[in-house]
């Protein structure tokens, strides 16, 4: 087990306890209260927990009769004209909620909030009509000549992925990444989570990138549910060839490595969430709630992390899961980049941090693509000094 695994868990258990208890899906208690001591207050709680419903339910009426500060909404979009465009930008009102779960904006039911996704999806997905591509977006990555225009940029750049950039689903984190998307006609759906600000950027095991990412799971998760075959994307990987020539046929859960030690099977390689191909069956499903659930015994992780710590669960045989790893050799990234660019896939900027410094070395990337693409062949092949990354520079 690596280092993940050995962390402390919640309530001073160590993590073996909490993997312990997760594969067998199951949670310990200990009840050490006398019977009769529970007997003899068991009059005064139940009278205190009525005036406190009694309270908390008097307040929202309140709030759902009186409220004058309604919370402006906006609504998931997938772009199909200029006219589409203009006429359904505006956003939708809503009043507050006493509700205090995690809602998709702009509907007011989990049954809605889920007829909206599909529907999104449904525009999105490719002729199979069931494998979406998705990507997370915020304010932070969207700025003019940022990390964003730059992942759209590699999709026109790219061999065999143009037609790929009509299957991509912008899940925007906030107002501003949702208006963005809009801006440059793709299928787009907002996705917030109350009381949080997504907007800035999270830097790296902040308090907000572990909910960001955690959100994403859970996010995923449903897109499984709703049947639909996923490429998950960070907006950070280039994509220079179409990935699903690459893909194993046998694959359940792909995933791209920080670092790809033995072959497309073995468990010890280091996975990276930030790019991986799911097809949507019982066996993901399952292993995407158990994936989510993690983040309760692993306390302080994030989802790669927790990955890392379940990967060789029992539990992970039990449901059948055929879970497969990528070659860095075809998708690579800053950590352990690809060799020879007549081989490369996509270029995640893993390894890397701080905006800056991320943003400069995908331009190379960028640079360095167009050069082997406009480099004349030599007997049949490419000029050998074309066929190697300049990068990365500041990263890695």
């Amino acid at each position: 087990m690596d280092s993940a695994a050995r962390g402390g868990g919640a309530g001073g258990s160590n993590s073996k306890d909490g993997e312990d208890i997760l594969e067998s899906g199951g949670y310990r208690q200990d009840n050490h209260h006398d019977s009769s001591i529970h007997h003899q207050y068991f009059s005064s709680t139940a009278v205190k927990s009525t005036l406190i419903f009694m309270v908390v339910g008097v307040t929202c009426l309140v709030l759902i009769n009186q409220s004058g500060y309604p919370t402006q909404l906006f609504r998931s979009y997938s772009f199909s004209g200029p006219k589409e465009f203009n006429n359904n930008t505006s956003g939708n009102i809503s009043s507050p909620s006493c509700d205090n779960r995690a809602a998709v904006v702009n509907v007011s039911s989990p049954a809605n909030e889920e007829n909206e996704l599909e529907k999104t999806l449904k525009s999105a997905a490719m002729k199979d009509n069931k494998t979406v591509i998705i990507t997370t977006l915020n304010a932070a990555w969207t700025e003019p000549n940022s990390i964003f225009d730059l992942f759209l940029e590699s999709f026109k750049i790219g061999n065999g992925t143009q037609d790929l950039l009509k299957h991509v689903l912008v899940v925007a984190l906030d107002q501003k990444a949702y208006s963005r998307c809009l801006e440059v006609q793709l299928h787009c759906y907002a996705l917030t989570t109350e009381g949080i600000d997504f907007s800035g950027e999270a830097h790296f095991m902040s308090e907000d990138y572990l909910k960001m990412m955690w959100r994403r799971i859970d996010f995923l998760h449903t897109v499984l549910q709703l049947g639909y075959d996923f490429v998950f994307t960070d907006a950070d990987v280039m994509w220079l060839r179409n990935p699903f020539e690459r893909f194993h046929p046998d694959g359940d859960f792909q995933i791209a490595c920080d670092h790809y030690w033995f072959n497309y099977t073995d468990v010890n390689n280091s996975p990276n969430g930030g790019f991986n191909y799911v097809k949507s069956n019982n066996r993901t499903i399952q292993f995407y709630k158990f994936w989510h659930t993690g983040r309760e015994y692993f306390p302080g992780k994030h989802d790669q992390d927790v990955l890392n710590a379940i990967k060789m669960n029992p539990f992970i045989k039990r449901i059948g899961l055929e879970m497969r790893f990528l070659d860095t050799a075809e998708f690579g990234g800053f950590c352990e980049p690809s060799k020879d660019l007549d081989r490369v896939v996509t270029m995640h900027a893993n390894c890397c941090i701080g905006m800056e410094n991320k943003i400069h070395d995908i331009k190379m990337v960028i640079d360095d693509w167009k050069r082997y693409n406009i480099s004349i062949p030599i007997g049949g092949e490419r000029n050998v000094s074309t066929r190697f990354w300049t990068v990365p520079r500041f990263c890695g």
